[in-house]
C-alpha cells in the first residue's frame, strides 16, 4: 500500500510540472504575441534638432506599425523648474509614419493638423493652462531652452530626442541699460558686428509695466535688427503706475537706438503693445523725423486715462496729452495694427480699423496693414510656438484676455512672418 502511495504521489508531480511548463510557454507566447502586436522601437526625424524660438521645426515619426496608435508628447522646465507637458495620439499612416505636419491627433492638448502643436500646447504639471504662461527663463542668461520630445505605444516609451530652442544667434550681444547710464531702461539687443544695417525697433508693453518685450527684441537682432526691449514704468527710477509718462522719455530711448553700430539713422520703428500702442501711435504721429513705423498690438486708437485710472497717462512736453482720438495727420511710415476679433479688454479690432480708416483720410504715407485675427484675444502677438495662456499674467488676479489658446498660436504662427516681411520692407 505504501508503495502505490509513493507511486500516485511521483505520477501527480510529475503531472504538475508539466502542467506548469505548459502554462510558462502559453504566458511566453503571450508576451511575444504582444511584442508583434506593437513596436518596440521609432525614429524621431527632425530638420533642425537647433533653430530659433520662432521657427518651426518639422517632425517625423516612422518605424511604426501600419495603423498603430502612438502618443508623441513634449516636455519642458520653465524658468522656475517647473515641468511642462504637451501631447497628442495619433494613428500611424499605412507606411508606420506620423508626420506632424499631416497628421491631425485623434485627441490631445490640440487639435488639427499643426506641426507645432506639441510646443504652443504645452501646459504645466499644475493649474490651469488658460492661466499660465511658460517662460523659459531670461533670454540672456543662458539663450536657450531645451524641449524633449518621446514617442510612446501602449504605453512604453520606444522613442526620444531633445531639440533647443534659442533665442539669439552667433554673434548677437546684449546690454542692459539703466536710468542714470542711459537715460532709458531696458535690454538692448545687438546683431553680430558687420550685419547689414537695418531699421532699429523700439519695443514695450502695456499695463503690466516692467522691463518687457525682451524675448521679442532677442529674436529680432537675431533676425538683423537692432532691437530695444524698453521698460516706462514700474522699473526703479521711473513712475510707478503709468501715469504722467513723458513721451520725450521715448523719444531718448529711439535716438540711443538709433546710434547703435549696425541701426539705420534715418528713424526706428515702435513697436507698442496694449496700452503701449497708444504711445507708439502718438510717437508716430508727434516725432515723424524719428520713427518711421509703427507696429501695434492690440491696438487703441484713443488716449485713455492713467492706469490705475483718474490721472493722465501721458506727456509732451511737460503736458498731459489730451483724452481724445489720436491723430495721424504727421505719421511718416507705415503702420501694421493686429488685432484679436475676441479681445475681451477693450475693442482692438475696431480700433484698428478706425486707425486705418484714419491714415486713408489723411492720405499719409502708404503701406498700411490691419491683420485681423477673428477668433484670437488680446494675447493675438507676437512670436509663435510658447505656450501662453489667455488670462492676464502676473497681477494675482485671473483677468480673461479673451480667444481660446489656439486661436492665439494660429494668429502668432500666421501675424510674425508678417511682422518680419513688414520690417524687411
Amino acid at each position: 500500500m505504501r508503495g502505490m502511495i509513493e507511486l500516485y504521489h511521483h505520477v501527480v508531480g510529475v503531472r504538475d510540472w508539466f502542467v506548469g511548463l505548459t502554462a510558462v510557454v502559453v504566458v511566453g507566447g503571450g508576451a511575444a504575441a504582444c511584442s508583434a502586436r506593437h513596436s518596440t522601437h521609432a525614429t524621431i526625424d527632425v530638420d533642425a534638432t537647433v533653430a530659433l524660438a520662432d521657427q518651426p521645426v518639422h517632425v517625423r515619426v516612422s518605424g511604426l506599425r501600419a495603423r498603430e496608435a502612438v502618443t508623441v508628447a513634449s516636455q519642458a522646465a520653465d524658468a522656475k523648474g517647473q515641468r511642462w507637458r504637451g501631447e497628442a495620439t495619433f494613428a500611424a499612416d499605412g507606411d508606420g509614419v506620423v508626420d506632424l505636419d499631416r497628421s491631425a491627433p485623434v485627441s490631445g492638448s490640440y487639435g488639427g493638423v499643426d506641426g507645432m502643436g506639441l510646443f504652443w500646447s504645452m501646459g504645466p504639471a499644475t493649474g490651469d493652462p488658460d492661466e499660465a504662461w511658460f517662460s523659459p527663463g531670461y533670454p540672456d542668461a543662458a539663450g536657450a531652452y531645451e524641449v524633449r520630445l518621446t514617442v510612446t505605444v501602449a504605453g512604453r516609451e520606444i522613442a526620444a530626442r531633445t531639440l533647443t530652442r534659442q533665442w539669439t544667434t552667433t554673434g548677437v550681444t546684449h546690454r542692459t541699460l539703466t536710468l542714470d547710464v542711459d537715460g532709458a531702461a531696458g535690454v538692448l539687443f545687438l546683431p553680430s558686428p558687420g550685419a547689414v544695417r537695418r531699421t532699429g525697433v523700439l519695443l514695450f508693453g502695456g499695463s503690466e509695466g516692467g522691463v518687457g518685450r525682451k524675448y521679442d527684441a532677442a529674436l529680432l537682432a537675431s533676425h538683423g535688427y537692432p532691437a530695444l526691449a524698453l521698460g516706462y514704468f514700474g522699473v526703479p527710477g521711473l513712475p510707478e503706475t503709468l501715469r504722467d509718462i513723458p513721451l520725450e522719455y521715448f523719444v531718448t530711448a529711439a535716438r540711443l537706438l538709433r546710434a547703435q553700430p549696425g541701426a539705420d539713422p534715418g528713424g526706428v520703428v515702435v513697436n507698442g503693445y496694449s496700452r503701449g500702442s497708444e504711445a507708439a501711435l502718438l510717437l508716430a504721429e508727434s516725432y515723424p523725423d524719428l520713427v518711421r513705423g509703427a507696429i501695434l498690438y492690440a491696438p487703441n486708437d484713443t488716449v485713455w486715462s492713467s492706469f490705475p485710472g483718474g490721472g493722465n497717462a501721458w506727456t509732451i512736453g511737460g503736458v498731459p496729452v489730451p483724452r481724445t482720438a489720436i491723430p495721424v495727420t504727421h505719421v511718416a511710415g507705415p503702420v501694421l495694427a493686429i488685432a484679436g476679433g475676441k479681445d475681451r479688454l477693450w475693442q482692438s479690432v475696431a480700433q484698428a480699423q478706425r486707425i486705418m480708416q484714419h491714415l486713408d483720410d489723411a492720405r499719409v504715407t502708404a503701406g498700411h496693414q490691419a491683420l485681423i485675427y477673428p477668433d484670437a484675444g488680446h494675447g493675438v502677438g507676437s512670436f509663435p510656438y510658447l505656450a501662453a495662456g489667455t488670462s492676464s499674467p502676473g497681477t494675482g488676479v485671473a483677468r480673461s484676455l479673451g480667444g481660446t489658446r489656439d486661436a492665439d498660436a494660429a494668429a502668432r504662427s500666421d501675424g510674425w512672418p508678417k511682422v518680419l516681411a513688414f520690417l524687411a520692407a
